[in-house]
């Protein structure tokens, strides 16, 4: 709801603050006095295009402040904010804010953070709705005709949303698993004729770097072979170094008693032993592996060189040959097992399209029921508000399966005939801004309980009529503010007469200086403008009576 509104240097307006509260608030003053200045910069702070002429003459540039009651928590308006980083403290007002530079140029801010025009324009509709004369956004605009019927018929779409998802979702997975099987398809030949080379060829995990430490083995054992059959020698035979001391150890083993030392002498010659003896079983496993064997040293080489051209082919590392075997092995089975996949999946998005069919059915059901339901109370509210010759239809059609979605099959538009015989047409074809703007409350009322915006404004809604359709005008716009905030700028007293607050906007002049000032009427004063309204220039008593009446009657 709009709780305040502050404007500076704006045309005629130098410095004007309001507050407003809810219900109907109604706006009046002569003609030429300013009412579309106070729209222009209400519009102006709710993104609409900034215009360098609303900039007061000699002033730098004008600024329009509006204070909104805080969005709900998880409404839709307060995920927008959350979603585009705008804080908003608990309990705390939404402030916004506008400037515009008399040379162009302008800025804006949400609770002081700086915002694009266009997300400004977007929080904007969250808050208020303004019909006016060439209004083409609200309920004018078809795009939100399909919600708006939704909402007035209880049809919730979340039902066919998730089969909708589910239906496109199974699709995925089956063009997706086609688009697999025809590319492997086409690649058959070529599987086939790698996979067998590989099978042939028969690469092992770990092989490369076994192979090729072998080698660097044999190449080491080349090197070494006369030192290392040097050492060997000495383990050699019944005269070796290792053999003797095998025998010391012997003989110390039975003079060990005899004394102490030789004890201790016995001891160290056994680690020596078992040193010497595992030194010799390093020796002849290093032998082994060192072993210099030209014909192994040449499969070796000859393995090494095959692993790795093949690899090459095949554009990955040695290491990765078994994995691509794998690969390769996999897709075959994909295009040996395709024909039985893909029919499942057929039966799948069978099915789930059938599933999404039948909640859309049910939700154009539902919509058909509410669109008979609205029509009848829009019907209902057009005769009292001088519109007895116009017709409202909810058109509803069904869409080709490519423009199906989440919300179902329908397209939904709201229509009007305006004459006998004329055929229907959309909203935004009617002629008259007087009938339009009555229309729009007609289908306001009928809507009445279906949300939207917070605040709704109504500009010279009843031009053109007076007497009993201005008094009905009045009626439906005071039911209509017992749920929302509504502001209506009035030349009607009926309207007038309605209002729970009354604000009058008047020019005054000082020498050659003319400003717009808005100030909101108390009893008496809702009393004397009322009978101007009535009476024209001169106010009579006659006229102050007759307000006095419309006033009792509210």
């Amino acid at each position: 709801m709009l709780t305040a509104l502050a404007i500076r240097d704006v045309v005629l307006i130098s410095a004007l603050d309001l507050e407003f509260r809810g219900g109907l608030g109604v706006l009046t003053g002569e003609t030429g006095a300013g009412k579309s200045i106070l729209l222009d910069s209400l519009g102006l702070a709710l993104g609409m295009r900034a215009d360098s002429g609303l900039v007061r003459h000699g002033s730098d540039k004008a600024v329009v402040t509006a204070s909104f009651d805080p969005p709900a928590a998880g409404s839709p308006l307060a995920r927008l904010l959350g979603e585009n980083d705008i804080e908003i403290e608990a309990g705390e007002p939404l402030m916004i804010r506008r400037s515009v530079k008399a040379d162009g140029g302008s800025k804006a801010f949400i609770n002081d953070q700086p915002c694009s025009a266009a997300l400004l324009r977007e929080v904007g509709g969250h808050l208020v709705e303004i019909h006016g004369q060439h209004d083409d956004r609200g309920l004018l605009n078809p795009k939100g005709h399909k919600a708006l019927l939704d909402s007035f018929a209880r049809s919730n779409i979340a039902t066919t949303a998730r089969a909708f998802a589910a239906w496109q979702e199974a699709k995925l997975r089956l063009d997706g698993a086609r688009s697999a099987i025809e590319n492997a398809e086409r690649d058959r030949e070529y599987l086939t004729h790698a996979l067998e080379e590989l099978t042939n060829f028969g690469p092992k995990e770990g092989e490369e770097e076994r192979l090729a430490g072998e080698r660097a083995d044999m190449q080491k054992g080349e090197r070494i072979t006369d030192d290392l059959r040097a050492v060997l020698k000495v383990f050699e035979g019944s005269k070796s170094a290792v053999a003797e001391l095998r025998s010391a150890a012997r003989r110390l083993d039975r003079l060990g008693p005899e004394h102490p030392l030789l004890a201790d002498a016995l001891t160290a010659l056994d680690r020596a032993v078992i040193e010497a003896s595992e030194a010799e079983s390093k020796l002849d496993a290093a032998k082994e592996a060192l072993t210099f064997d030209p014909m192994r040293l040449d499969d070796i080489e000859l393995r090494l060189f095959e692993l790795r051209a093949i690899a090459r082919k095949h554009n990955v590392a040695p290491g990765g040959l078994l994995a691509l075997q794998a690969d390769l092995a996999a897709k075959l089975e994909v295009i040996d097992a395709g024909s039985e996949g893909l029919a499942k999946l057929e039966a799948e998005v069978k099915a789930k399209a059938a599933a999404y069919a039948a909640a859309a059915d049910a939700l154009s059901l539902l919509r058909h029921a509410g669109a008979a339901r609205l029509d009848a109370a829009v019907a209902g509210e057009l005769a009292p508000l001088k519109l007895d010759a116009a017709r409202f239809r909810t058109e509803m059609e069904s869409l080709p399966e490519e423009r199906w979605s989440g919300e179902g099959t329908d397209r939904v538009e709201f229509m009007i005939s305006t004459n006998p015989g004329a055929p229907f047409a959309p909203l935004t074809k009617i002629a008259s801004g007087g009938e339009l703007s009555r229309f729009i409350l007609a289908l306001k009322v009928a809507l009445a309980e279906e949300g939207g915006a917070q605040t709704i404004i109504f500009d010279e809604i009843d031009r053109g009529v007076g007497g009993a359709v201005a008094s009905a005008i009045g009626e439906r716009l005071a039911r209509l503010a017992q749920t929302t905030q509504l502001l209506a700028v009035t030349h009607s007293p009926q309207v007038a007469a309605k209002g729970a607050a009354h604000y009058f906007i008047a020019k005054s002049s000082e020498g050659t200086v003319t400003k717009t000032g808005v100030v909101e009427l108390d009893a008496d004063g809702r009393r004397q403008e009322i009978a101007r309204m009535l009476s024209g220039a001169e106010v009579t008593d006659e006229a102050r009576a007759q307000a006095e009446r419309l006033l009792e009657a509210v």
